[in-house]
């Protein structure tokens, strides 16, 4: 199966610390807020508070996210996840996923990056192009650790190798992979892998492109350029996208 574009895991380049920031606490209010406040309980929030500690994001800041998500005290989040479905430019199938507390303020600029895309044309619905699936990436010390029977017996439906190359949370010197799972295994799939010595960097739900146009380099560099633009809006969560 194809890797994701620019998957939320990966920091940007050229993102600044701010904008960088704010996507990994707004990460952590939504896991708080779906799957509960204690992140021993909740492997989606355990892995965006360990990425936020990483990009040094402090103990109160995380912290109070954590609340707000969960709805601890006395600020609620309100925060609306809104798909767009759509075409990048070379005809390529993407789906952007968006965080908004003012979806009044972010539809139209999402539909003005939209039409910047050159071919993208109107949103279209094209989810039936992509499996929507559970997605786990971790990493194990154990450069020995055998990827293909660890998801066996975590219960993933495919697993794929990744390096530290592909995603900057995966340490060199350690045996890397992304665990594709059934949607409803995703916390168990994560639990086990946490409990048998992998150290989980991602888990969430995800859409997985069935099949990828062929592109040129020039229309390949066409389609990343767009596919950036759309990521460096401050509410864009996720963008999924054909391209390998």
């Amino acid at each position: 199966m194809g890797r994701q574009w620019l998957h939320a895991k990966r920091e940007v380049a050229g993102l600044k610390k701010g904008q960088v920031t704010g996507k990994l606490v707004k990460e952590i209010m939504v896991a708080a807020k779906l799957g509960g406040a204690d992140p021993n309980g909740n492997a989606r929030l355990f892995a965006a508070v360990e990425k936020a500690r990483r990009a040094s994001v402090s103990r109160d800041v995380i912290e109070r996210a954590i609340k707000k998500g969960g709805g601890i005290g006395g600020e609620k989040l309100v925060m609306e996840h809104v798909v767009f479905e759509g075409y990048a430019p070379n005809k390529v199938p993407i789906i952007v996923e968006v965080l908004t507390d003012n979806t009044n303020r972010t539809t139209p600029e999402m539909r003005v990056l939209f039409k910047k895309g050159g071919q993208l044309g109107a949103p279209a619905s094209n989810k039936f192009l992509f499996d929507h699936v559970g997605l786990v990436e971790a990493h194990h010390a154990n450069t020995a650790t055998d990827i293909e029977e660890a998801a066996i017996e975590a219960g993933a439906q495919n697993v794929e190798p990744l390096s530290h190359s592909e995603s900057d949370d995966i340490p060199e010197g350690t045996t890397g992979a992304r665990f594709i799972t059934e949607r409803a295994d995703l916390h168990n799939v994560s639990q086990w892998l946490a409990q048998n010595g992998w150290t989980v960097v991602t888990s969430e739900l995800g859409y997985l492109a069935k099949s990828f146009p062929d592109l040129t380099d020039e229309e390949r560099n066409q389609t990343g350029e767009f596919l950036h633009t759309l990521e460096d809006h401050d509410d864009v969560h996720r963008v999924w996208a054909a391209l390998k």
